[in-house]
């Protein structure tokens, strides 16, 4: 069972509709280890203390606002909530527009909403509402410590939460600068070039069904990389210690005590040896 990344409630004027949030992207891409390629070495990644040099674990981070040159006012969880914990915790419903009002350059990464406890029949209302409407709700939410703007659409028999780009995060058609717009106004498309372009279309035109292209290019990996193998077109990395696989500085002691141990022990024998052989040369 997938497990919800933000509890809280929807506030639709006086409703309070608790939901779970879950993520509705669905990757399955191949992942790769970063090599060294001097000689195949796994590359590692780890936060260390920068003036002690030595790892930190996740549990000892907090965040540090630098007001000034070393100088911080220090952050943890708590404190994001503190800061404003209804935005924390509720999806605050501010407009209702029609879904093609929005600009598809907004749109930024879909999520599903579930009812919580005893939020059923806000859930189903809103969805309702929304279907009968043809609306979309527009709303702001804090996510992982920072505020989006989001949208409620209506899916079926779920509510999606679809993530925003604010409209200051993204540049205009009228005012993004990429093209050459004079050499492009220098080109020319006679009427038969248009006609021609056209009826392809046409003969391409097909219903919508997105469940039928592929990301053909993971399978063509896959591919790539077993023939590879087949062939015998891989490389050996040492195998890392023990200690090396850990992510802290903490490291079992018990195995070098032991051997600490053993080796004094060792030390003693020989020595007592030592002396009784030397005692029996005194008195013989």
């Amino acid at each position: 069972m997938a497990r919800a990344i933000w509890k809280g409630a929807i506030s639709f004027g006086l409703l309070n509709i608790p939901i779970e949030v879950f993520s509705a992207k669905d990757e399955k891409k191949i992942s790769f280890h970063m090599l060294d390629k001097r000689d195949n070495s796994m590359i590692g990644y780890k936060q260390y203390n920068k003036s002690t040099g030595k790892d930190i674990t996740r549990t000892n981070i907090v965040k540090g606002y630098e007001y000034e040159p070393h100088q911080f006012v220090v952050l943890e969880e708590k404190d994001f909530i503190k800061a404003n914990p209804k935005a924390t915790q509720t999806i605050d419903i501010e407009d209702f527009v029609q879904l093609e009002d929005l600009d598809f350059l907004l749109f930024d990464h879909p999520y599903y909403l579930t009812p919580a406890k005893n939020g059923e029949k806000g859930y189903v209302l809103l969805r309702k509402v929304l279907e009968e409407t043809k609306k979309v709700a527009i709303a702001k939410v804090v996510m992982h410590n920072s505020q989006h703007l989001v949208c409620v659409i209506p899916k079926g028999e779920y509510l999606i939460l679809e993530v925003l780009r604010f409209a200051h995060e993204v540049q205009k058609v009228g005012k993004a600068e990429f093209l050459d717009k004079a050499q492009l106004a220098k080109v020319k498309v006679s009427a038969k070039e248009l006609a021609v372009a056209q009826k392809l279309v046409e003969d391409m035109t097909a219903k919508w069904k997105p469940e039928q292209y592929k990301d053909t290019y993971q399978d063509e990996l896959r591919k790539y990389i077993k023939a590879k193998i087949k062939k015998g077109e891989t490389k050996e990395s040492e195998p890392l210690e023990k200690e090396e696989r850990t992510n802290t500085n903490v490291v079992d002691l018990m195995p070098l005590l032991q051997k600490s141990l053993a080796a004094k022990h060792k030390k003693t024998k020989t020595r007592a040896k030592i002396r009784k052989s030397a005692s029996h040369e005194r008195h013989a």
